[in-house]
């Protein structure tokens, strides 16, 4: 059985890129969150800009800002030994078809599998598939925004999903003819800074269950949200350079490791972070306690049961056919 770490959004342009211009990128992420990665046998997470020294700002009315890391952005991702990151969300288009495919060109010379984001529809709906541990993992990207970042079959562009109206077609079939035994699907959905999942994201996660998801890992909302068996319906930050909600405190966040079988996930580690300016480190302290309280509070609210081992939170499931599979 695989254990893939889940990393939250990562955004390495804007005051991240002013930063990997005096420092080397292993300095962005402290060696302790790393060692917690490598923990796993894979590694997703959410590429939150392109990297690219190319393109123009998308010219989207009152689009407030844009995020674009240099090349040498990739080294922060092949430090952590990233495995595939999800690309369709609200910033990879920030600078254009040029940004976008520059990006893909990146992660493709460094060995990192990309979804959610291509040259055209087909190839940004497409799937990516890892392997470990003799198991075989399909990763599938998706973001319900903006629509007008949508791939077509001819403009490179983000797998547009317009959740609030449920799964579309090419989202349902991909998962359910994935045709390996552990479907991750990564979806970028709701709106920024909401303490838990909206009612559409909650829908969405069940009709991508239905499907056959194995495991749904969501972001968008910069902080992290409680977990239904197999929803993580968000993962929060991982590193960035964002100002602060003083009550929301999305400079606290998770590092997931989750274990996969064929029917769902059967362990999951939380491991508390604390997301300093373009740097992330283990959380310790306060800021750990206030990471354990809200986690604990937020799965409640979802029906599930947390408890703490050492430093980490632990929920475990049953590996069973006719488990409790529904968010």
């Amino acid at each position: 059985m695989p254990t893939v770490a889940l990393l939250g959004d990562t955004m390495l342009g804007r005051g991240v890129a002013e930063r990997l211009a005096s420092v080397p990128a292993p300095a962005l992420v402290a060696p302790d969150v790393v060692a917690v990665a490598a923990e796993a046998d894979l590694r997703v997470a959410n590429l939150e800009c392109c990297i690219s020294e190319r393109g123009e700002p998308w010219p989207a009315p009152g689009k407030p800002f844009f995020f674009r890391a240099p090349p040498a952005a990739v080294e922060v991702l092949t430090g952590l030994a990233v495995d595939c990151v999800t690309l369709a969300n609200n910033h990879a288009l920030d600078f254009g078809e040029d940004g976008l495919l520059d990006t893909c060109e990146h992660l493709d010379r460094a060995g990192i599998a990309h979804v959610g984001a291509g040259p055209d529809a087909a190839r940004a709906r497409a799937p990516a598939v890892l392997e470990s541990r003799g198991s075989r993992v399909t990763v599938v990207g998706a973001t319900d925004h903006p629509d007008d970042f949508a791939a077509t079959a001819d403009r490179p562009g983000v797998a547009f999903a317009d959740l609030r109206h449920g799964l579309p077609g090419w989202l349902d079939a991909t998962v359910r003819d994935a045709g390996t035994e552990i479907v991750l699907v990564t979806p970028h959905w709701g709106p920024n800074m909401v303490p838990a999942p909206v009612a559409h994201v909650r829908r969405a996660a069940g009709a991508l269950v239905e499907a056959g998801a194995t495991l749904v890992a969501g972001h968008s909302a910069h902080v992290f949200h409680g977990v239904a068996r197999p929803v993580l319906y968000d993962l929060g930050d991982f590193l960035d350079d964002y100002a602060v909600d003083p009550v929301l405190r999305n400079d606290l966040g998770l590092l997931f490791l989750v274990t996969l079988d064929g029917f769902g996930p059967t362990r999951l580690e939380a491991v508390p972070l604390r997301l300093e300016y373009c740097h992330t480190r283990l959380a310790r302290g306060d800021d750990a306690t206030w990471v354990r309280h809200r986690f604990r509070r937020a799965c409640a609210d979802l029906g599930t049961e947390v408890r703490e081992e050492g430093d980490r939170l632990v929920i475990e499931w049953p590996s069973a056919p006719g488990g409790d599979r529904g968010p």
